[in-house]
């Protein structure tokens, strides 16, 4: 289970459309719908009730939903609070130890 499949997820929860819910994020639809399968299988169920004019969620979709949304909203909180380096590696600072030999015999 990874973070995309439960944005996707989210997505169709909120515009209670495949196709729609692709467009929003930027994939196409036989993509979203793999990813909301192989979610599925995982969950060991159904999440939505297809149909020609859109999609419902199931009982497991409404049992989960909560706990998706809160997901996100804790991997959106941990990307601000921790954001990649913009440059270059980090580096310990001090000095370097030479670790080849133990720290006693150092002159």
């Amino acid at each position: 289970m990874d973070v995309r499949k439960i944005a996707y997820f989210l997505a169709v929860c909120e515009e209670l459309n495949f196709t729609r819910a692709a467009r929003r994020c930027n994939v196409a639809q036989p993509s979203l719908s793999a990813a909301i399968q192989r979610l599925e299988k995982e969950l060991g169920g159904p999440l939505f009730v297809r149909s020609v004019t859109g999609a419902q969620l199931t009982r497991l979709g409404y049992a989960v939903r909560p706990h998706f949304e809160k997901i996100i909203q804790h991997t959106e909180f941990l990307r601000k609070a921790f954001p990649k380096p913009t440059a270059g590696r980090i580096r310990p600072q001090g000095r370097a130890r030479d670790s080849r030999r133990p720290p006693s015999s150092r002159v």
